[in-house]
């Protein structure tokens, strides 16, 4: 049924490595692998491993309930548990020591959890190893965020420009109407029409 489907999933057991699932390390150094489980049910008895290029097992662990911390079942030295489960977070990361190029590759963190039907869910992170770490160059970032920079301000300032001419072109539209009615009244005085200087003389005398 849709509504049990739904239900299902609202439960469903989840497994992440944060927002990237990319690390790099540099050679000889520690390095940590985060992985969290959640559950809305809870768990029981539940199982964790991780796995190196998918085949090589590297750490083996279980947790009985919410109120217990893993238990080791195998792992390899290099390996440490770094975890907590009796936090807010269901923890399950682990640091790998001394790196070496070798170990570059991908690892797999799994769960599997008996409470929900013996549900199963896995996250993946890509480990780098590389001599040392090299410094991003941001020379191409900030050309490209000036040359933007640049063109807004371009814009800002035509748009200003724009303003202040048409603001211009008004008034000068307004002053030359004020002209023309001004110079029409003074054509009608100069002709003697009605309404002019010329209309106001005595008449003449018999």
């Amino acid at each position: 049924l849709p509504g049990l489907h739904v239900f299902a999933i609202a439960f469903a057991l989840e497994v992440s490595v944060g927002k990237t699932n990319t690390v790099m390390a540099l050679n000889n150094s520690n390095v940590l692998l985060p992985c969290t489980f959640s559950t809305c049910i809870g768990f029981q008895d539940l199982v964790f491993t991780w796995y190196f290029n998918s085949t090589e097992l590297i750490y083996h662990g279980k947790i009985k309930n919410k109120a217990s911390e893993p238990t080791v079942i195998r792992h390899n030295p290099r390996v440490e548990f770094v975890g907590s489960t009796t936090k807010k977070d269901n923890n399950i990361s682990i640091v790998l020591n001394n790196v070496e190029f070798s170990d570059a590759g991908k690892y797999t963190c799994h769960v599997k959890n008996p409470m929900e039907r013996n549900a199963q869910h896995n996250a993946t992170i890509f480990l780098t190893v590389v001599h040392k770490m090299v410094e991003t160059d941001n020379t191409v970032t900030l050309i490209i965020v000036g040359v933007v920079g640049g063109l807004i301000g371009l814009l800002i300032l035509f748009m200003l420009i724009k303003r202040v001419v048409l603001f211009i072109i008004k008034k000068l539209q307004d002053g030359k109407k004020e002209c023309l009615v001004s110079s029409s009244g003074n054509d009608n005085t100069e002709n003697g029409l009605a309404g002019s200087k010329a209309e106001q003389k005595a008449p003449p005398k018999a």
